[in-house]
C-alpha cells in the first residue's frame, strides 16, 4: 500500500484535529504554522486524540504515521496527497495561503479548507487552478466526529472531488456532498439559527447559559444525535407521518415564538453577562479537562450506536469491520488487538468482569475466522458453540489501556476444539486468561456435529503442528 500523506496549514483547533485524524489512519503528516507556540498545541490535541480515537473501534487503527513539522509552506505541501487549509476566517488570508499552496503542490493534489462560511467559488476566485480546491469542513473534534461537508463548485473538478469522498471515507469519516454552494453550506446555518435564540434568551433573562445547555443535552439534542431532525418529526407526526406533522404544526411557524431573524447587539455587558454564567456554569474545569469529558462522553455515544447500527454508529462499524486483518491458521494466534473503551469500566475504575467475557469471545471469533467458520459458513448453517469457559483475572485493566489477546489450540479433535487466551498489556503482563471448551454444531439440529471438510483440512493441520511442538 502506498504511503499517503496529508499536509495541515493552521494547526489550531480545527487544524490540529485533522492532523490528530489523519495521523492515526496512518497518514504521514507535514505541518505549517508559523505560531512559535503551535507544536505544544499540537501535542495537546494528539494527547486527547490518542486516548480517545482508538476506543471507538474493537480493533487497532493502522500504525501511526510520521508527524514532521515544517518551516515552509513549500516543505509541507511539494509531496502531500491532501492539504488542508484551517487559517483564520477571512477571504484575503485564505486567498494568500491558497495561492502559496497552489506554487509548490502536486497538480493532483486535493485543497479541502476547514471555511465555516466562505463558498469554494470564493476561495477559488484567484486561482488559475481552481479544480483542485474544494470546501471540507470539519467539526470539531475532528478526530471523533466524522460528518465533513463536502463543497464543490462548478469549477471543481468530479476527478477530485471522487478522490475527496474516498480519502475521507477510509478516513472513517462521513463527506456529505453539498449539492449546491451556499453561505455556511448546512451544519452551521441550523448551529447560526440555535446561537442567535440562545443569545435572545440570555439578553431577555429568560435562561442562563447552563439552563439552555440543559434544554439542549436532556432533550431534543439526545434525539438529534440518533436521528436528526426530520426523521424525528416524522415520529412526531404519528400513523399519519409527516404531512400530519406539518399540517398540524406548520402553522405555528406564523407565531410570534422566536427572535430568528434579528441578533441582539453584542454589548460590552452582554458579553460579560454570558462569560459570567459560563464561568459559573464549568469554570471550576479546564479546557483540557473539559475536553476529556466531551471526548468520553462521544466515545459513549458512538459506540451505543455502532451497537445499534446506526446513524454515526453504523459508519463507525464499517470502518472497524475494514480494520479487520486477515488471519491464517495458526496453533498461536494474536486473536485480539485493541485499546479499552470508557464504557467497559464499572464503578471500581477498571475493567468489568462481564468485558473480560466479551474480549475473549472475540479471541474465539477471530480463531474461528482463521479456520474458515467465517460468516459465510455461518450463513452455510453451522458454527461452534462454547461449551465452557474458565476465566482467571489476574491483573486490572483500565479505560484507554491497549491490551492484546494470544490464542492456542490445546485441542482439536473432530467436533471437539479447546482453545486457551491469554490477555495482555503491551508490556507482555498477563491480565488474564481463560480456557474454552467448544463443540461444532449443526445450526439447523441444533446438535454437535464434525465440521465440514474445508474447516476440517484446516484443524487437521493444527493437528499436526501441535504434535510437532510437543515433540
Amino acid at each position: 500500500m502506498v504511503q499517503k500523506t496529508a499536509a495541515i496549514i493552521g494547526g489550531g483547533v480545527i487544524g490540529g484535529g485533522w492532523l490528530a485524524r489523519f495521523l492515526l489512519n496512518g497518514w504521514n503528516v507535514n505541518l505549517f504554522d508559523p505560531d512559535p507556540q503551535a507544536e505544544r498545541k499540537i501535542a495537546a490535541v494528539l494527547e486527547n486524540a490518542r486516548h480517545a480515537l482508538p476506543m471507538l473501534y474493537e480493533r487497532d487503527l493502522p500504525k501511526e504515521g510520521e508527524l514532521t513539522i515544517c518551516k515552509t509552506v513549500e516543505q509541507a505541501v511539494s509531496a502531500a496527497d491532501w492539504i488542508q487549509e484551517s487559517v483564520p476566517e477571512r477571504l484575503e488570508i485564505k486567498h494568500n495561503v491558497i495561492s502559496d499552496i497552489q506554487k509548490y503542490c502536486l497538480q493532483n493534489a486535493i485543497i479541502g479548507s476547514s471555511t465555516s462560511g466562505y463558498k469554494p467559488s470564493e476561495l477559488q476566485e484567484k486561482s488559475d487552478f481552481p479544480d483542485q480546491i474544494v470546501v471540507a469542513h470539519p467539526f470539531n473534534p475532528v478526530y471523533l466526529l466524522p460528518l465533513i461537508e463536502l463543497v464543490p463548485s462548478p469549477r471543481s473538478g468530479t476527478t477530485h472531488i471522487a478522490q475527496a469522498q474516498a480519502h475521507l471515507t477510509a478516513l472513517g469519516m462521513f463527506p456529505l456532498l453539498v449539492r449546491k454552494e451556499i453561505d455556511a453550506h448546512i451544519a452551521d446555518r441550523f448551529l447560526e439559527a440555535v446561537w442567535r435564540e440562545g443569545l435572545w434568551l440570555i439578553k431577555d433573562g429568560i435562561a442562563t447559559t447552563e439552563e439552555i445547555d440543559n434544554a439542549i443535552r436532556y432533550g431534543f439534542g439526545l434525539r438529534w444525535a440518533q436521528m436528526g431532525l426530520f426523521e424525528t418529526y416524522r415520529i412526531a407526526g404519528g400513523e399519519e407521518g409527516m404531512a400530519h406533522f406539518i399540517a398540524q404544526f406548520g402553522p405555528c411557524l406564523d407565531w410570534p415564538w422566536t427572535k430568528l431573524m434579528d441578533v441582539p447587539e453584542l454589548t460590552d455587558e452582554l458579553v460579560q453577562q454570558i462569560a459570567d454564567q459560563s464561568d459559573a456554569q464549568s469554570g471550576n474545569l479546564s479546557i483540557r479537562a473539559l475536553e476529556r469529558k466531551r471526548d468520553n462522553n462521544l466515545v459513549a455515544i458512538l459506540r451505543s450506536l455502532k451497537q445499534q447500527g446506526n446513524a454515526a454508529g453504523a459508519l463507525i462499524g464499517e470502518h472497524d469491520r475494514n480494520l479487520q486483518p486477515k488471519f491464517k491458521p495458526a496453533t498461536k494466534l494474536r486473536s485480539v488487538s485493541r485499546v479499552i473503551p470508557v464504557d467497559w469500566t464499572d464503578y471500581n475504575g477498571h475493567m468489568n468482569e462481564g468485558r473480560y467475557g466479551q474480549v475473549f469471545s472475540d479471541a474465539a471469533d477471530s480463531f474461528m475466522i482463521s479456520i474458515g467458520a467465517d460468516a459465510a459458513y455461518i450463513a452455510a448453517g453451522h458454527s461452534y458453540f462454547t461449551a465452557e469457559t474458565t476465566v482467571k483475572y489476574l491483573q486490572e485493566a483500565h479505560a484507554g489501556q491497549h491490551i492484546y489477546v494470544e490464542s492456542e489450540v490445546l485441542l482439536a479433535e473432530g467436533k471437539k476444539l479447546k482453545l486457551r487466551h491469554f490477555m495482555r498489556a503491551d508490556d507482555g503482563t498477563t491480565l488474564a486468561s481463560c480456557e474454552q471448551f467448544m463443540l461444532h454444531v449443526s445450526l439447523s439440529t441444533r446438535k454437535s456435529c464434525a465440521p465440514l471438510p474445508e474447516v476440517a483440512d484446516r484443524l487437521n493441520a493444527l493437528k499436526l503442528a501441535l504434535k510437532e511442538q510437543s515433540l
